[in-house]
């Protein structure tokens, strides 16, 4: 008799995709562990189709390496590549905020502003989860109403890589403490119509590594 699927087979491959991300974060499947196909889809009861769909995503967000004919390879997280990650991600973020500067409306700032409040709450109950959601929003009120599809992609990715290699509850309070002041300092500069400030603290202190190495060494220290 086959085996069931432990797995919704409706959109199967996002699942998987799902299901493999997570093991990663956890650390269940360390960096540098290989990726067993033909394991891997047993013990999930599915086909390796959307297996190798799912590990393909994964190669493009950086997560695995997959070597023809050699393996599939779960990655590290070296200090050299997020000091790339951080270049690239406050180059765009900032490009993204110059592009609808001028449509930044009152109901978005206000949107900024409430994020900004409610990770205070979440640091006050060392809610993490909750913290890193509400992060993503106040960033995210610029992106969106950037428009521009690929460039969010991109910063999304990279976040994915920067936020999910260690579990939700690693993180560092002080280092949270210090990005809330720089998102302050993002919407003051919005309010004050100063687009060279906020463009300056997004790229050349929030996601400067330079700026934030200190807690980036600290956070990223295990990582291989």
């Amino acid at each position: 008799m086959k085996k069931q699927s432990i797995l919704n087979t409706a959109s199967l491959k996002e699942q998987v995709y799902d299901y493999l991300r997570e093991e990663i974060r956890k650390r269940k499947i360390e960096p540098g562990t290989a990726i067993n196909m033909d394991a891997t889809s047993r013990k999930l009861g599915i086909s390796k189709t959307p297996l190798r769909d799912a590990l393909i995503q994964l190669e493009m967000e950086g997560f695995v390496t997959i070597e023809p004919r050699k393996g599939i390879y779960v990655n590290g997280l070296a200090l050299p590549e997020i000091r790339e990650y951080y270049q690239v991600i406050g180059a765009l973020e900032s490009a993204a905020l110059t592009a609808c500067f001028n449509r930044l409306k009152p109901n978005y700032l206000n949107k900024m502003k409430k994020y900004v409040q409610d990770m205070h709450a979440s640091l006050e109950k060392n809610n993490f989860a909750s913290f890193h959601k509400k992060n993503l929003d106040f960033h995210n009120v610029y992106i969106d109403l950037s428009g521009n599809h690929w460039l969010k992609q991109i910063v999304t990715n990279l976040k994915k890589r920067l936020y999910d290699f260690f579990p939700q509850d690693r993180w560092i309070k002080e280092w949270e403490l210090s990005s809330m002041k720089e998102h302050e300092r993002i919407v003051e500069a919005i309010e004050q119509d100063d687009l060279p400030a906020a463009c300056f603290t997004i790229k050349d202190v929030h996601w400067s590594y330079e700026v934030q190495e200190k807690f980036i060494n600290a956070y990223y220290s295990n990582s291989k």
